[in-house]
């Protein structure tokens, strides 16, 4: 569900956030307001930003930077020194400075910035404002540094960059950005809600109901201020998502439910699926597993009949058990390779373990038979 949302967004550069709705609990509550999630997305579209805008200015500054270098190897430019300036520069070049030791000035930037506390938006609004007062609005503190010259390059970069980028408004493009093009996924929606059952329409729970009453207004349409100005929420998209297992999506508030108006249901994975899964990811699990018993210097074969029936045996216990999707798999190999896990030591080097349909009935014959044995059940 979130690597579709998680696509989207990369096709068309959007600023894109995944948040889990348990982490969020009602406003007066200790813990995270949901208005957080869209000063996390303006933090993900002001780096968005700053990316974009770096491609764009990275040869200039990589040319100023090397200037800067030269300036400092071979003193300032005049008509006798060109001739020296630009030997250097092939020197450099080519990397051959790189061990030559350079003073340059560093930003020092690690005052008091780990105490504050980063959750708290009202704290570190304030701790912005104190410490460009105590700056006195002036650049903010440098100090001398002796570096070689493969690691001033970078720094030096960094600076110059960051000069480039002064002239640009980084925060009006990301406000832009965020309110025209942002995508927030809302994962595990059916967490904070409570089945109406019974008189208790009201549940003590700080992360159930209210959250879902503070998430009305912020998907209907709000502003909200954050620390890099405000941002209207009336256009940004936002996807639900949320496995429903003990609850129906009937059971949300339902202007919630009005305000999210497409619903898709994803169908159940089918054994053909499954065994998709464990075929053709590059890293699927039966390499792990290979990988995992080749560490003893043995051979693992899995026959393709046998991951057919690992398949067929995960979509079986999908079905009379319990719905856990795709993790079922784990569970099944698990069992199966239980005992060839625990005897793989004992085994001489280069020996060969094969896995058939008939290891795998084999093993799983007892989970099939008695099915509520709490054991096999995740």
């Amino acid at each position: 569900k979130t690597e579709v949302a998680r696509r989207m967004a990369m096709l068309n550069d959007a600023p894109f956030i995944k948040v889990e709705a348990t982490k969020f609990t009602e406003v007066g509550y200790h813990g995270r307001d949901v208005d957080q999630i869209i000063r996390d997305l303006m933090d993900v579209a002001m780096q968005l930003a700053k990316k974009q805008h770096t491609e764009i200015f990275k040869e200039q500054a990589e040319a100023m930077a090397e200037e800067r270098i030269l300036d400092i190897l071979s003193g300032p430019s005049s008509e006798n020194a060109t001739r020296g300036r630009e030997s250097f520069r092939d020197m450099l070049r080519q990397g051959l400075l790189d061990d030559q030791e350079i003073e340059i000035d560093v930003p020092n930037n690690k005052q008091n910035q780990n105490e504050i506390d980063q959750t708290n938006p009202q704290i570190v609004a304030m701790s912005d404002l104190m410490q460009r007062l105590a700056s006195g609005g002036k650049k903010q503190p440098t100090e001398r540094k002796k570096l070689p010259i493969a690691e001033a390059k970078g720094i030096i970069f960094e600076i110059e960059l960051e000069r480039l980028l002064e002239n640009v408004d980084l925060k009006k493009s990301a406000v832009t950005a965020v309110e025209e093009s942002g995508i927030v996924f809302i994962d595990e929606i059916d967490k904070i809600c409570s089945p109406r059952e019974g008189f208790s329409s009201r549940s003590a729970d700080a992360s159930a109901e209210g959250v879902q009453r503070d998430l009305l207004p912020l998907i209907e349409g709000t502003t909200i201020n954050t620390k890099h100005g405000n941002v209207n929420t009336d256009y940004i998209l936002f996807i639900a998502s949320g496995a429903f297992h003990a609850v129906k999506v009937s059971d949300l508030l339902p202007e919630l439910q009005g305000r999210l108006p497409i619903r898709v249901e994803l169908a159940g994975l089918t054994e053909d699926d499954l065994y998709k899964i464990l075929t053709e990811p590059v890293a699927n699990l039966i390499r792990q597993q290979v990988a995992l018993i080749g560490a003893e210097g043995i051979d693992l074969v899995f026959e393709d009949e046998a991951i057919r029936e690992i398949a067929r045996m995960a979509a079986l216990l999908n079905k009379t058990v319990e719905n856990i999707g795709a993790r079922r798999l784990h569970t099944v190999l698990e069992r199966i390779m239980e005992t060839i896990s625990f005897e793989a030591a004992e085994l001489e080097e280069g020996a060969t373990v094969t896995v058939n349909k008939n290891t795998v009935q084999d093993r799983l014959k007892d989970v099939t038979m008695k099915t509520d044995v709490s054991r096999y059940i995740l």
